[in-house]
């Protein structure tokens, strides 16, 4: 309970739009640098994300604050996304972080609290563009459309093809997600020791990755999962967590920017063992959102690989969300009354106007949707994962499509 205190904090600024408007803004510190905040932009879990303004520039920023029981959500899982964003920095369709810092709760010694300093998009995700559409009776422009989930593929390829970096630069980025990890494992030492608990020896600062990869290949790790590949080599990640909510809008409306990658993981992984599977399946249930979520992150078969075609899964129910308004999954389990994992496991879905009892309900050619748009959900969602096409396959049939569609009317 000793930090109720902050949640309450918490409360009171989900109820409050505009901070500013009230004498005596929360103020808060990143390091050196202080930030005034404006209003909640979202939050879930343990999470909040908050609209700020650097006080000595006025530039707006978004602030993600983690907040970190004991024996809940480490600091190491908090911080992943971090490492993560320090590994792929730079790529235009990747989120990069700023700044970011631990800090120990005064009220309770076990407890921290992470912030993670990203930039802020005004023009939101691809979720807030689908609820808008759906509040306006609007539609994305096909070729647009069509434009955001390429920049996403792009993203997708820097993630699925990563090569371990070598150079100056290279090594930059390696040595920054690893100082990261290195800095939230001490936090969950310094929580562990506040518990008055021994913490294990790979908690420990001067534990070095040798010992751990010893311990076998944990499945959330990033930089520890490139041990052992020469520079230059593919060490695959998956994202995971493929989403609409998930892909920012850059404030130049046509650049997508793949945000959150706290559910990154290794790729392939083998499943050795049914304590492995459960692990997977546990992990994947938390932190891979459900409409989204491949199949096979949903029933886990021990001697199965799960590789990097659960993120082309999700590319497709997000496609298609932004055409329908929602994950075809939801749609098909609100239509049939069944359950949505059901649905997914036996990939039952369809475009409105399909099936017999839509026949007569087709949609104008003003709304409707495009044959070759309609082939690349039709692709993604193959229930067996080697008949959805890779990251490169994907990314041609986009771009061929692309070239085939009509040009859109006005932009903003």
């Amino acid at each position: 309970m000793g930090s109720l205190g902050s949640y309450f904090l918490d409360v009171v600024y989900s109820f409050t739009n505009c901070m500013v408007c009230f004498p005596g803004s929360p103020q808060l510190k990143i390091n050196s640098r202080s930030f005034k905040i404006l209003r909640l932009l979202g939050e879930g879990g343990f999470s909040y994300v908050y609209l700020v303004q650097d006080t000595s520039n006025q530039q707006l920023f978004a602030l993600k604050k983690i907040r970190c029981p004991f024996g809940q959500e480490s600091v190491s899982q908090a911080l992943k996304e971090v490492e993560a964003y320090s590994l792929f920095s730079p790529h235009p369709n990747i989120i990069h972080s700023i700044d970011y810092s631990v800090a120990s709760d005064k009220s309770d010694p076990q407890a921290k609290t992470v912030y993670i300093l990203l930039p802020y998009y005004r023009r939101g995700n691809l979720q807030d563009m689908i609820n808008a559409n759906l509040v306006n009776h609007t539609k994305f422009p096909e070729r647009r459309l069509m434009a955001l989930f390429l920049g996403v593929c792009r993203a997708l390829k820097a993630m699925h093809q990563y090569r371990v970096k070598g150079g100056p630069g290279g090594a930059t980025s390696v040595k920054n997600a690893k100082k990261v990890r290195k800095e939230a494992a001490r936090a969950d030492a310094e929580a562990a020791d506040a518990m008055e608990m021994r913490p294990s020896r790979r908690h420990m600062d001067n534990a070095d990755d040798e010992e751990q990869e010893a311990e076998g290949l944990l499945e959330a790790e990033v930089t520890l999962a490139q041990e052992g590949v020469p520079t230059g080599a593919e060490r695959a990640y998956a994202h995971r967590d493929i989403k609409p909510g998930n892909v920012m809008i850059a404030d130049d409306g046509k650049t997508p920017i793949l945000m959150d990658l706290g559910s990154l993981a290794p790729s392939p992984t083998p499943v050795t063992s049914r304590s492995l599977a459960l692990q997977i399946q546990d992990t994947a249930a938390e932190h891979s959102t459900m409409p989204y979520r491949a199949p096979e992150l949903f029933d886990v078969k021990t001697g199965s690989v799960i590789d990097t075609k659960v993120d082309i899964w999700s590319l497709g129910c997000t496609l298609y969300a932004c055409l329908v308004g929602k994950s075809p999954f939801e749609a098909r389990s609100e239509e049939t009354g069944g359950s949505l994992s059901m649905c997914v496991l036996g990939g039952d879905w369809r475009f409105p106007d399909e099936g017999p009892q839509r026949g007569k309900q087709k949609q104008s050619d003003e709304n409707a949707i495009s044959e070759p748009v309609k082939e690349i959900v039709r692709k993604c969602l193959k229930v067996e994962p080697s008949e959805r096409p890779d990251v490169d396959e994907l990314t041609n049939i986009v771009e061929e499509v692309i070239e085939g569609l009509p040009e859109d009317g006005t932009e903003d």
